[in-house]
């Protein structure tokens, strides 16, 4: 099969590679292209993470008395995931483990990844099976990048994020790629985030505690994209420190290593604990407007 695919319904259209189940290409009914194209400053358009979500300390797991190698975001989003269905308006990919993944993740696993057009909507579905005789623990993120300013020649600043409830807990940053043991004061305003790119000096927003399910992004006129999402507990916010024309909007079931934390992978906080032959859902939902 192809290195890539398209679904469409006439409303919207996506593009789908194989490379990392990585979303590639999101437009409009009109042909607008609402998806970071990999641009310079970042080189990647919606890449999936797995089986962690930020960076571990030291780019070490620890399991079972040994130490294996694994970078921030996990390997799912560089490996190439085999196509199980290709249809015009739904697709179908599925990454299993082998002696590559069992080299830093000693664990068995299926992690299926599904694409479906919908009216003006795309969703995205995961299913992480456990496959094997012992508990699976794991962290699983979209990471979705849409081009900021949404419609050329609008201020950055012109844009928000619109939660569907207020956003009063504290927010959480990193330092050095790991959580740091204290919240901070969240910039949000009721529901209200106004964007700048100086919200991103400090690296992403987390909202570990967030009490939306769905986000708006966009500005008073112009193109809007929602984002809503079932199964995930926290939210990321990100663009490139120092600015860049993208804005990613992240659903994440998980985050990175708390600061202070140095034991055993599968009793680090914010994992989905799988027992075997059992199975976790989630997804996310994009609907252009």
């Amino acid at each position: 099969m192809s290195d890539r695919h398209t679904i469409s319904n006439g409303r919207i259209s996506a593009t789908i590679l194989a490379h990392g189940a990585e979303l590639c290409s999101l437009r409009d009914a009109e042909g607008a292209e609402l998806l970071w194209q990999a641009g310079p400053q970042w080189p990647r358009h919606a890449p999936l993470l797995f089986p962690i979500v930020g960076k571990l300390r030291g780019d070490q797991l620890r399991h079972a008395g040994k130490t294996y190698p694994m970078t921030q975001h996990g390997f799912a989003r560089d490996r190439r995931f085999a196509w199980v269905e290709q249809g015009a308006a739904s697709c179908k990919l599925v990454l299993t483990d082998d002696a590559e993944t069992r080299a830093r993740y000693p664990f068995a696993f299926r992690l299926e990844v599904t694409y479906t057009v919908l009216g003006a909507d795309l969703d995205v579905g995961f299913a992480v099976i456990n496959t094997g005789n012992e508990t699976l623990p794991a962290s699983l993120g979209g990471h979705p990048a849409f081009n900021w300013p949404l419609l050329p020649g609008l201020p950055k600043e012109a844009h928000s994020l619109s939660f569907f409830e207020n956003e009063d807990a504290p927010i959480r940053r990193l330092k050095d790629g790991l959580l740091r043991d204290k919240p901070e004061p969240s910039p949000i305003e009721g529901k209200t985030l106004s964007l700048s790119e100086r919200l991103f000096d400090d690296d992403a927003m987390i909202l570990d505690r967030v009490a939306s399910s769905s986000v708006r992004f966009g500005a008073a006129r112009g193109p809007a994209i929602y984002v809503s999402w079932t199964g995930f507990r926290e939210l990321g916010i990100w663009s490139k420190p120092g600015g860049a024309p993208f804005l990613c909007i992240e659903p994440w079931r998980g985050y990175a290593s708390p600061a202070e934390f140095d034991g055993e992978f599968s009793d680090k906080p914010g994992l989905m604990r799988i027992a075997p032959g059992k199975r976790e859902e989630l997804g996310y939902r994009i609907r252009v407007s």
